[in-house]
């Protein structure tokens, strides 16, 4: 207990202290009540609302460790809790400190409910397009996840509770996921699915992983020495512990023995059964110790034996502070696709036809599955844009169920507002990327009878657009969290300028996609292939010369941007400097051409040497810069190594290749104007 040594060394002291039993104790959950175990201490349930629960040892004085779901929000239907927008909403406002603020409000609310343990955020790379946990995610790009992970992970730490990033690794869909094995090669392993991974532990400092249901490359994620050891232990130097998902251990010895730490939420391979294979000499007791180790001292680390949570699970965590800051990450996170005829912003008075069962009767603010909220209030699309047109506004309603009937309330109104939704949820991928049921007749209804037709989209993921011509706007809000309709209202009517930007690509056709062969997904006899390889999201589509319905990093403004003046500090660098930390820096201008203050998101792209063989440009870079009207501000850009490298799984490692790479800067994966070149030299 004293706090001037290192983690470490206070682990090992207790670690010196404990026994069999109490280390064995250390290494599941419970989700029973067992009798007086043999350690002189009772086990308890789990208290009321945790997930997860590891129970305190009182006799050397260890805590509890209470762990929650909580991706848009404090889960397991806790009360008093703020529902925030869904990750990939806030994700889309391509805007790190939001992030950062984003795990402040959720860790200081895991934290206010008694959790030391706060199992956010979800991180993976959205491959497939129907994933049913695309809402949890941030988007399709590697690098993005990692910045936006990073920025997340450190907030939540900072209010106390312990994050954990998952679900690690290859955890790129629903569908059969019990058994699911994917399929993939070393290379994309590193250069797609790792990286986001590899930004939680080295820039967020992340204290637990969570290995994932599903197989990679025939071995249970649990029980994998590669992802286990090879890559999170030896390259990344990972030193928290690693957790499964709940149900997601399939053995004792081989996951001892191959990297898992801890098994949830119960004892059953990890209790007796692991204690049994130690007294046989098939799990070492420095395994254990190990095991012990890396849960101790995060623990230490993070102070959970020098402070206590600041509340317990029946605490009421709200406040006005975090009911607002809930609105402005929908608000930041609502990206205007299509605006036709500047019908946005809307003027006042206005005569408004809200249409759809997700307009007013049946708000769809998040997703299901572990990252479900039970939300304190939602407010409606319907109330907020009646609350914010104000007694001159004529506000009525339809909820679609006969797309007849509301193409009648619609053509009596200036503007038609159809509010339409996807379900989404963890534990089934969408069938397809059509929207359920008889949505898009929907629109296609209204549209014919009122040209100022507007489509507001509350979706966890990308949907087919097969009316996109019909109508003169399209907005993306994607699944906005409690402050619903007020975020909506205040972007429709102006006063929010739009600035959100697409973390994923939304395409033309569902054959028009990354993964559109069924040995892809959802996979041929358990196996899904990632024949892909690197050309995920939008460098499949660059790659192939597919043309997107919106494109990755795209979205519009009620201003108009310019970006201008590319500029190179150092045009020529070696790899030895690279590998040093030296780092390459650009400077561009983003001015504010429109009639309004708004904000810009500028982005850096870097196309490799054809020899590296990678995709034609990727994301290395962004930056977000807010603007008066005709203000024109310097952005500084800069890339490391890692733009510059490609992974050699001859070698197992990274390397630095020379030659000339393309640096392209834009405002989208297909709005890349400005162009110049860095050489790197032997």
């Amino acid at each position: 207990m004293n706090p001037s040594l290192s983690p470490e060394e206070r682990a090992n002291l207790l670690i010196a202290a404990m026994t069999l039993n109490d280390k064995i104790a250390m290494l599941h959950g419970v989700t029973a009540p067992k009798k007086k175990a043999a350690n002189a201490y009772d086990f308890a349930l789990p208290p009321i609302g945790y997930v997860g629960y590891v129970p305190p040892n009182p006799r050397l004085g260890i805590p509890a460790l209470t762990l929650a779901d909580g991706r848009a929000g404090v889960g397991n239907m806790a009360k008093d809790v703020t529902l925030l927008p869904a990750p990939i909403a806030a994700a889309s406002s391509w805007d790190p400190v939001l992030l950062n603020e984003f795990g402040h409000l959720l860790g200081n609310e895991e934290w206010g409910k008694g959790t030391n343990v706060a199992l956010s955020p979800s991180i993976d790379v959205v491959r497939v397009p129907e994933w049913g946990r695309t809402f949890e995610s941030y988007g399709e790009d590697p690098y993005f996840n990692g910045v936006m992970a990073a920025a997340e992970i450190q907030g939540i730490q900072s209010e106390g509770p312990i994050a954990n990033a998952n679900m690690y690794l290859t955890m790129n869909q629903e569908s059969d996921r019990f058994r699911e094995d994917s399929i993939v090669d070393e290379r994309t392993m590193q250069e797609i699915y790792l990286l986001p991974f590899a930004a939680a532990v080295e820039e967020g400092h992340v204290g637990t992983l969570m290995c994932a249901y599903v197989k990679t490359n025939e071995i249970y994620s649990c029980q994998n020495a590669q992802i286990l050891g090879d890559f999170v232990r030896k390259q990344l130097g990972f030193q928290g512990w690693v957790m499964s998902d709940w149900g997601a251990t399939h053995s004792t010895v081989d996951a001892a023995n191959h990297g898992l730490d801890q098994q949830m939420p119960d004892d059953s391979y990890f209790g007796a059964a692991l204690k049994a294979a130690v007294l046989a000499d098939r799990v070492s007791q420095a395994k254990i110790d190990e095991h012990v180790r890396h849960i101790l001292a995060t623990m230490f680390k993070f102070g959970l034996f020098d402070k206590a949570p600041g509340g317990t699970w029946m605490s009421n965590v709200r406040s006005r502070q975090h009911d607002q800051f809930s609105r402005h990450v929908a608000e930041q996170g609502t990206i205007l696709l299509k605006n036709d005829g500047d019908l946005l912003p809307l003027k006042e008075g206005p005569s408004i036809a809200v249409i759809g069962e997700a307009g007013k009767n049946k708000p769809k603010a998040e997703g299901g599955g572990s990252s479900g909220v039970a939300p304190p209030y939602v407010v409606s699309p319907w109330e907020g844009i009646r609350k914010r047109a104000g007694s001159g506004g004529n506000i009525s309603y339809d909820d679609g169920d006969d797309p007849a009937k509301a193409a009648e309330v619609a053509s009596t109104a200036q503007t038609a507002i159809v509010v339409v939704h996807t379900d989404e949820t963890e534990g089934s991928d969408r069938p397809n990327l059509q929207l359920p049921g008889n949505q898009d007749q929907l629109i296609q209804a209204v549209a014919k009878v009122n040209r100022r037709t507007l489509v507001v989209l509350d979706t966890g993921g990308p949907v087919l657009m097969l009316w996109v011509n019909q109508v003169a706007a399209i907005v993306e809000a994607w699944y906005p969290g409690q402050e619903d309709g007020n975020a909506l209202a205040a972007v429709l009517f102006g006063d929010v300028n739009p600035s959100a930007r697409l973390p994923l690509t939304l395409p033309r056709t569902a054959e028009a996609i990354p993964t559109s062969r069924k040995e892809q997904w959802p996979g041929v006899e358990g196996h899904s292939t990632y024949s892909e390889r690197l050309n995920v999201g939008y460098r499949w589509y660059d790659a192939t010369g597919t043309e997107p319905l919106f494109p990755f990093g795209f979205g519009l403004s009620y201003t108009t941007f310019r970006v201008s003046h590319l500029s190179i500090k150092r045009h020529t660098l070696s790899a030895d400097e690279l590998l040093h930390g030296a780092t390459a820096s650009i400077t561009v201008d983003v001015t504010n051409t429109g009639a309004r203050d708004g904000a810009e998101v500028v982005q850096l792209y870097v196309a490799h040497p054809a020899a590296n063989g990678e995709p034609p440009h990727q994301l290395f870079a962004f930056g977000k810069v807010s603007l008066r009207r005709e203000e024109t501000k310097p952005l500084k850009l800069s890339v490391d190594r890692r733009a510059f490298s490609i992974y050699n799984p001859t070698d197992h490692r990274w390397k630095v290749k020379p030659g000339a790479y393309g640096i392209l800067v834009g405002t989208s994966s297909r709005d890349l104007p400005l162009k110049g070149t860095i050489t790197v030299q032997k």
